[in-house]
């Protein structure tokens, strides 16, 4: 199958920091289909062999095991070409037109990692030149709007000229192999479906957490937030593929349809919830490995009086049969005690505890999605024997786990997230990505927190870089009698 690639912001983070290299390691792997060729796209006036040095130059900067040799490279650089174009210009568009033209190849794929602000001019003027035709994909890159009538408007605008099943709105948690995990785990064994239920589980916890602060990106955080950056989007899809109905297929709209449900169902927000299950945070100055580290207000870009969140902590319900009442906390942010993302499913106690020990305790799935992927199963066990009795229910019970490494299980088996979604647009899967009605619903649900911190005069709560974020977030959790897994 022949295909383009086309790459707007060919020259931008995005393309070099994470695209490229996904691609080479596709092509790396022999999984690239053959004949396919990726134009970069940048107002940039480069030879197609300018930009291949430029790429070359940028993968010295990524992982290296990830890294081309000379002769590796030279073979993948034969795929690369660049168009100088300004978005802003059609004249530019029909140019890029009769590039595509040369090859009239099977499937087109317009990669838009471009600023949101640029997606609605961009499928209009692909479409003025005639660029919409059915071989045409087009991919959109978070965040789509930064609240429901942007996301509204993005939407209408490329409904107009592509079809739903030409539009991949993506979402890069849903390609990790650790959400392909979750995915097996729920569905495709029949150990845990019986106990994935209000009457088994006592709470949920989703957490992703980062050491690092807002780096180099902190004018586009200040537009963002942690809100917008991961809750409105990468938290809520681990919520749904946690909570949704087995779907009836493997089929996209069967999984999507199963995922908009669990979203329809979060239990809406009231003035009173808004005030006690959402917590907004900020890191101050701090020690981070070792370093000592400025505050969020202290970094490049950053207006000094900022009341940006860098730390969100939240308690929702799923109002439905399966899990009415049971508790989902999810947890993000910046700058923080370490770098991790968990999901973790608390189980009830036992109703009555023979064993003298058991009380409190019970049982745990941790789902670990980076830096480590794998899954974690809490049991108990018999642990040292008390000796002055012969009871057996007098022995102790010792906490244990059963430790299952995906890594160390696959090893380089395993495919990246942007290199399993690159070549499921390139094959024209749509199960790993975002329908628009998700989208919709997602931005539906999270509106009601920004609207209240609008008129909230408090600002977010500040926290020392290096801890877990705001103590108002253990409060939080706190009230219903749990805590935070690291907190156990």
């Amino acid at each position: 199958m022949r295909f383009d690639l086309v790459l707007f912001g060919g020259t931008g983070d995005l393309a070099w920091r994470k695209l490229m290299p996904a691609l080479f390691q596709a092509f790396r792997h022999g999984s690239l289909p053959e004949g396919g060729r990726i134009i970069g796209v940048g107002r940039d006036d480069l030879t197609h062999e300018q930009y291949r040095s430029l790429i070359q130059s940028r993968f010295d900067k990524v992982e290296l095991a990830k890294r081309p040799s000379a002769e590796e490279f030279a073979r993948f650089a034969a795929l690369l070409e660049f168009v100088r174009m300004d978005l802003s210009k059609p004249h530019d568009y029909a140019s890029l037109a009769q590039t595509l033209q040369q090859r009239n190849a099977d499937t087109v794929v317009m990669y838009v990692a471009t600023a949101p602000a640029l997606f609605t001019t961009v499928c209009e003027q692909l479409a003025g030149a005639g660029l919409n035709t059915p071989q045409t994909r087009v991919v959109l890159e978070k965040p789509l709007g930064h609240d429901l009538a942007s996301n509204r408007s993005i939407n209408h605008t490329v409904r107009r000229f592509f079809e739903e099943r030409q539009v991949f709105r993506i979402d890069h948690y849903l390609g990790k192999p650790a959400v392909q995990n979750l995915f097996a785990l729920r569905f495709g064994n029949a150990l845990f479906e019986p106990l994935w239920r209000r009457e088994h589980i006592a709470n949920i916890q989703i957490s992703i957490a980062e050491d690092l602060g807002v780096e180099s990106r902190g004018a586009f955080y200040e537009n963002t937030g942690a809100l917008r950056d991961m809750v409105q989007n990468h938290a809520l899809q681990l919520l749904c593929a946690i909570g949704m109905e087995p779907p009836i297929n493997a089929h996209a709209d069967a999984i999507r349809d199963e995922k908009l449900k669990v979203l329809r169902s979060l239990k809406p927000w009231t003035a009173e919830t808004l005030a006690q299950d959402v917590v907004r945070g900020q890191y101050s100055s701090g020690n981070s490995g070792g370093a000592k580290v400025p505050g969020y207000r202290e970094e490049d870009g950053v207006n000094p009086l900022s009341n940006t969140e860098t730390f969100v902590a939240l308690r929702t319900e799923i109002a439905n049969w399966r899990w009415a009442g049971v508790p989902f906390y999810i947890r993000t942010g910046k700058r923080l005690a370490g770098r991790e993302a968990t999901i973790t499913i608390n189980f009830r106690p036992t109703p009555h505890a023979i064993f003298n020990s058991a009380a409190g305790l019970a049982n745990k799935l941790v789902i670990h999605l980076q830096p480590k992927d794998g899954l974690e199963l809490h049991l108990l066990a018999q642990g040292q024997a008390n000796r002055s009795s012969r009871s057996a229910l007098a022995q102790s019970l010792a906490p244990v786990q059963l430790d299952l490494d995906f890594d160390k299980r696959f090893g380089s088996e395993r495919v990246g997230a942007y290199e399993r979604l690159l070549l499921d647009v390139i094959d024209g899967r749509l199960n790993l990505f975002v329908r628009s009605d998700e989208q919709e619903e997602a931005w539906r649900w999270v509106e009601p927190i920004v609207e209240y911190w609008n008129n909230d005069p408090q600002g977010p709560r500040l926290y020392a870089a290096g801890t877990w974020g705001p103590s108002a977030s253990s409060a939080m959790i706190a009230r219903d009698g749990f805590c935070w897994s690291e907190e156990a």
